[in-house]
């Protein structure tokens, strides 16, 4: 029994679809066979009851190479493994069904074709309960990682107008099939080839990319629930439904994309959002000060925009973003700005393996930091650093640490690097807050700024550093992080991270010598090796699960393990040994 079932037997009514159609779409495999009856074009692949490996393998094999096997009760990419060969089946099986049971109470899947070049595009569908049904047109959600969606957009780009048509027929024959009623949204997978699109499933809520199709079509669709939950009728009715302009929908992320797109954990030490206006819209539940824990889906927040046509509204998501500011842990923004930059992107070819297809220009190597961000920095922490110091100076003029020198002026040194590089920075302060700044790389001066005049705001973590280097006046906010050392700087839109070394005593402890390390915080799912075990280069050793989500660990080399650290159920701090080899 669900729970709207029960809420109806009480008299109540559930702000939602009715218990018989979440029964029928809720299951992937009952969904295609009524969408088969409706006329509504399947993936080819098998939807059965028989759950046996053996039978599902041989199923796989008839159905061809590549294949998707998917939970029967999933959804959000949990419980879904693309699986290449016979050889990964059995594994990726066992994966899939432990992934969905954790997510869903439901281990049964099904397997069908995958197709190579696909797109993700999906239907807005809302019902009443007086027989009307409508679409409110399609939104594309084709690039992904681990089969979740980092971008959405409305309307659909690069889609024929017969094809846009028949995708919106399509979508409320499905809803009509198990007499729908409220939002929903009809999900298809399309060749981009040829744009044929089949049903992949139905999620039967609001989704987390509705704010889309609002933008486009005027609409609230929160609204729109209340009004059928009332029983009146739709607001409007097909013929009475537009869509104007477009609109993109970029989910913010606490992960690390140059790390496999793995989840981070932390507390979000700083964080300032765009300014809201009728085009964009900030939807979050966190805060500054806020902690990201392993236990909850990594998206943070939603940065939904509005433009005139595809290209205005890149324009202003590209400007939002750049205005969008996280200190505390790695979030998916950068890749973001580089995505929406992105020429094929840009022109609208878009598909599901988007990011595999475009690794050069959304992962470039880092490139070194601009003279004008290693100068913010580096006066930041100074001026920072004097002006904490001076209440301790009123008492004593020994504890000044304001460069003041008799008949000269004082100077102060900062040590600064950029990943493996190390800048030495040089600041003398010939007048109050103007400065003199000399960039050493190597010992030899590389830039240079006199007559730097500096204003300095204090803020929670940091403050803001408004200073005239050279003929630019900077603007920035910089963040101080106690944990691990760091100076961020955000200027025009671009994010630079430093570090100050510190002194041995202070590193932490070593790692054992040729350890796999776990590469966030997380929970131990499965051992899959033990001391003294022979192993082979990409041979999985630990299944890891943080964020609902399941991640297999594989050796970097071949050898022999030494030591095992972990069993099944522990808990685990991010860079901590899991495994180690024989040296």
């Amino acid at each position: 029994m669900f729970f709207s079932d029960r809420l109806d037997m009480e008299g109540v009514t559930f702000i939602g679809p009715p218990g018989a159609a979440m029964r029928a779409m809720g299951s992937k495999s009952e969904s295609k066979r009524i969408m088969q009856k409706a006329g509504v074009p399947v993936v080819p692949g098998y939807h059965g009851e028989n759950q046996d490996i053996g039978y599902l393998k041989e199923r796989a094999a008839e159905i061809g190479y590549p294949v998707l096997i998917k939970a029967v009760m999933g959804g959000g990419g949990k419980g879904m493994r693309i699986v290449r060969g016979p050889e990964e089946f059995e594994m990726m099986l066992e994966s899939s069904r432990r992934e969905a049971t954790k997510s869903f109470g439901d281990d049964k899947v099904l397997v069908e074709k995958y197709l190579t070049t696909p797109r993700h595009v999906e239907v807005q569908v809302f019902a009443d309960k007086l027989g009307n049904a409508v679409h409110l047109f399609e939104r594309d959600c084709s690039v992904q990682r681990r089969h979740q969606k980092i971008i959405e957009e409305a309307p659909a780009p690069d889609l024929l107008p017969e094809i846009r048509q028949l995708l919106g027929e399509k979508a409320v024959a499905a809803a009509k099939a198990v007499e729908y009623v409220g939002a929903g949204t009809v999900e298809f997978i399309m060749d981009q080839e040829t744009q044929q699109f089949y049903f992949m499933e139905m999620n039967t809520r609001l989704q987390v990319e509705h704010p889309v199709t609002e933008m486009v079509t005027g609409t609230d669709l929160v609204q729109w629930q209340l009004e059928v939950a009332a029983g009146n009728r739709l607001p409007q009715l097909q013929d009475e439904i537009s869509c104007t302009g477009h609109a993109f929908e970029a989910r913010i992320y606490a992960e690390n994309p140059d790390n496999g797109f793995l989840p981070d954990t932390g507390r979000l030490l700083h964080l300032s959002t765009p300014l809201p206006t009728p085009d964009v819209r900030v939807e979050t539940g966190v805060q500054a000060g806020d902690a990201i824990s392993v236990y909850y889906d990594p998206m943070i927040a939603k940065l939904v925009v509005r433009g005139k046509d595809r290209q205005a509204a890149l324009r202003v998501l590209r400007k939002a973003l750049d205005e969008y500011e996280v200190v505390g842990l790695h979030t998916n923004i950068d890749f973001l700005k580089r995505l929406a930059n992105s020429p094929d992107f840009v022109a609208g070819k878009v598909e599901t393996g988007y990011i595999d297809k475009h690794l050069g220009e959304l992962f470039p190597r880092a490139e070194a930091p601009s003279p004008v961000a290693i100068a913010q920095a580096a006066l930041a922490s100074v001026i920072d650093l004097n002006a904490h110091m001076a209440v301790a100076s009123v008492q004593s003029p020994w504890a000044a640490v304001d460069s003041f020198r008799l008949s000269a002026f004082g100077g102060q040194s900062v040590c600064v690097t950029f990943g493996d590089h190390k800048y030495t920075v040089d600041i003398i302060s010939s007048a109050k807050d103007v400065y003199s700044v000399a960039i050493k790389d190597e010992g030899s001066v590389v830039q240079r700024f006199d007559g730097a005049r500096a204003m300095w705001t204090t803020g929670v973590e940091g403050g803001q550093l408004r200073v005239l280097l050279g003929d630019r006046l900077c603007c920035s906010n910089v963040v101080f992080n106690k944990k691990d050392s760091s100076i961020t700087v955000f200027d025009q839109g671009q994010m630079a991270t430093f570090k100050i070394p510190q002194p041995e005593y202070l590193e932490s402890e070593e790692l054992a010598v040729g350890s796999v390390t776990a590469p966030m915080s997380c929970k131990i799912v499965q051992v899959l090796v033990e001391p003294g075990a022979e192993v082979t280069q990409d041979m999985p050793l630990v299944v890891l699960e943080a964020m609902k989500m399941e991640h297999v660990i594989k050796a970097p080399k071949a050898g022999k393990i030494s030591d095992v650290y972990y069993k099944v159920g522990d808990l685990v701090d991010e860079g901590k040994s899991l495994v180690a080899f024989e040296e």
